[in-house]
C-alpha cells in the first residue's frame, strides 16, 4: 500500500516537528540540569556561610549555656547537699559502732554496762562526719572529668551533619526532577520517514 504525495508531506512535516521538538527538549533539559548543578553549589554556598553558623551560634549560645547550668546545679547539688548528708549518715553510723564497741569492750572487762558519755559520741560523730565527708568530696573531686576541649562538640558535628543531609536530599530530589530519562522522552534516533 502506497501513500499519497500529500500523506508523505504531512508526514515529513510531522516527523521534522518532532525532531524540533526534541531538540528543544534536550537543550531545555540540559539548561534545566545546567541550574540545577549552580542550584546546589549556591546551595552548599548558603549552607556553608549561613546554616551552619547560625546552628553553631545558637548551639554555643543556647544548649551549651543550659547544659553548663544543668552540670552546674548537679555538681552543686552533690557537693552542697548530698555530700554532707552522707557524710553526716557515715559519721553517725561510725559514731554508734564505737559507742557499742566501747560498751562490749566495757562489760567484757568486767566494768558492767552503762549508757555510753553523750558528749564523746557526740564528739565521734561530729569527727567521723567530717572525716567522711572530707573522704567522699576527695573522690568526687577525683571524678571530675578532664578539661573543656575547644573546636564543636557532638552537637555541632551532628548539627552539621544533618545540614549537609538535608542539602544532599535537596540536590537528589532536583536531580531526580530535572533529570533526562530517556525512556520518557523520544529516541535519540531521528525519525525515518515511511516507506513509500
Amino acid at each position: 500500500m502506497s501513500l499519497s504525495r500529500k500523506r508523505k508531506k504531512e508526514l515529513r512535516k510531522l516527523q521534522d516537528s518532532a525532531t524540533k521538538l526534541w531538540e528543544s527538549q534536550q537543550v531545555l533539559v540540559g539548561e534545566a540540569a545546567g541550574m540545577a548543578r549552580e542550584a546546589g553549589r549556591q546551595l552548599g554556598n548558603y549552607s556553608r556561610e549561613q546554616v551552619v553558623p547560625t546552628v553553631q551560634h545558637t548551639y554555643t549560645d543556647r544548649v551549651l549555656p543550659a547544659v553548663d547550668r544543668g552540670v552546674r546545679a548537679g555538681r552543686h547539688a552533690l557537693d552542697h547537699k548530698v555530700v554532707p548528708a552522707v557524710g553526716t549518715v557515715v559519721g553517725s553510723a561510725l559514731s554508734v559502732w564505737d559507742a557499742a564497741n566501747d560498751t562490749r569492750a566495757r562489760i567484757a572487762s568486767g566494768k558492767g554496762f552503762e549508757f555510753p558519755d553523750t558528749r564523746k559520741v557526740g564528739k565521734n560523730a561530729d569527727k567521723y562526719r567530717k572525716q567522711a565527708t572530707k573522704a567522699i568530696a576527695k573522690r568526687l573531686a577525683a571524678l571530675e572529668p578532664a578539661p573543656k576541649k575547644s573546636g564543636p562538640g557532638v552537637g555541632g558535628v551532628i548539627a552539621i551533619v544533618f545540614g549537609v543531609l538535608a542539602a544532599a536530599g535537596v540536590l537528589y530530589a532536583a536531580w531526580q526532577t530535572l533529570r533526562a530519562d530517556d525512556e520518557l522522552w523520544v529516541a535519540d534516533d531521528p525519525l525515518a520517514a515511511p516507506d513509500a
